[in-house]
């Protein structure tokens, strides 16, 4: 990935600004023709684009509580790691993948740190280190 800077930092999100905004803008010029064409369809089509709205805008919804959610438990991660060493967890961010990373969250603090390692050591799957977890932390608020 490319190191970020001014030039380079806006990020397009594909779905919302290539699929929703053309999307949506169609729908109003569609809705805008065929009123002029045969206003008694107006409502059915002021209907059919909204559906098409709502359902695309319920999509975009839940992809961005994920993603953010993701940043949550990267920012836990680097939280519960600092407590307990003292140092920072980027440079295991750079080892590990996403789903390592979030496997690892619900070992408990006492299994943590020999998880991680044993992790990083052995290569281990996100299912494998949940696997390997003896004292569950339980995560009941992810969507």
């Amino acid at each position: 990935m490319e190191k970020q800077s001014y030039k380079n930092h806006v990020r397009w999100y594909i779905p919302h600004h290539f699929v929703f905004y053309p999307v949506s803008t169609i729908c109003v010029v569609l809705t805008v023709y065929y009123f002029s064409q045969d206003p008694d369809m107006i409502w059915a089509g002021i209907l059919a684009n909204l559906l098409l709205l709502i359902f695309i805008a319920y999509i975009m919804r839940q992809h961005y509580a994920l993603v953010n959610q993701n940043r949550i438990v990267r920012l836990e991660m680097r939280f519960r790691y600092y407590v307990l060493t003292q140092k920072n967890f980027e440079s295991y961010e750079k080892i590990l993948s996403f789903g390592q990373i979030a496997a690892l969250r619900f070992a408990s603090d006492e299994e943590l740190l020999g998880l991680l390692e044993k992790a990083i050591n052995d290569k281990l799957s996100a299912d494998e280190i949940k696997k390997a977890i003896k004292v569950w932390v339980p995560d009941n608020m992810r969507v």
